[in-house]
């Protein structure tokens, strides 16, 4: 496991923790905070959080005449996840996928990507998306459509992915007496974080004894 890199190394980052629990103080919130404390000095952490910034259901206005009316909270989101280095969505499990503010906020990133003049793609490419979620189920295996979603908006967007810390917890702070998820947080962010690359991106330096054979598909 690498260690947290220098103060110095860190100056320019600047990490996103998007909040997409439908109550505040939550077991995600508790498990973000807790990997967030292990960041050195030099990075900058800001919080939002999207049951107190409400978006109305998103409506996909590509091929509308008029433009879609930005609200003030979607503007706000948008610069806040623009200005990011690192966006890290801290959502529970909702029947095995992210939560409906947190996927709300994921269909707002279509109207970004697709507003005139838009750059959102570009100014995204190369960043670092991570996630944070608490279940109630111990096995994290259920959590594969979650981590699926985020690793392949990050693939889509040309993005680092850092993963999924996982936690277990049911009732309010449970997730503080999950010591395993506790020391997964300690060093999280410190893991290596590969760009995302859908699985049909495969190229022969993926594939052993590539240059000998011909690899099936």
């Amino acid at each position: 496991m690498t260690s947290l890199p220098p103060v110095d190394q860190d100056r320019d980052r600047s990490f996103l923790f998007v909040l997409g629990s439908s109550r505040p103080g939550g077991n995600t919130e508790i498990l973000a905070r807790a990997a967030a404390e292990q960041l050195p000095e030099g990075v900058t952490r800001n919080w939002v959080d999207l049951s107190r910034l409400p978006l109305p259901d998103f409506q996909d206005g590509r091929h509308e005449t008029e433009g879609w009316p930005v609200g003030e909270n979607e503007e706000m989101l948008r610069r806040a996840t623009v200005a990011a280095t690192d966006i890290v969505l801290a959502s529970p499990l909702y029947w095995y996928t992210l939560s409906a503010q947190t996927k709300r906020y994921l269909d707002y990133w279509s109207g970004w990507l697709n507003a005139p003049g838009s750059d959102f793609k570009e100014r995204m490419a190369g960043r670092t998306l991570w996630g944070v979620s608490v279940m109630a189920n111990h096995d994290t295996v259920v959590a594969g459509g979650l981590e699926t979603t985020l690793h392949h908006s990050a693939a889509y967007l040309g993005m680092r992915f850092g993963g999924l810390l996982c936690g277990s917890a049911s009732r309010p702070g449970q997730v503080r007496d999950d010591s395993p998820a506790l020391a997964r947080a300690k060093t999280f962010f410190a893991r290596d974080a590969p760009f995302a690359r859908f699985p049909y991106e495969r190229d022969e330096r993926d594939v052993p004894g590539a240059g000998q054979q011909v690899a099936r598909t």
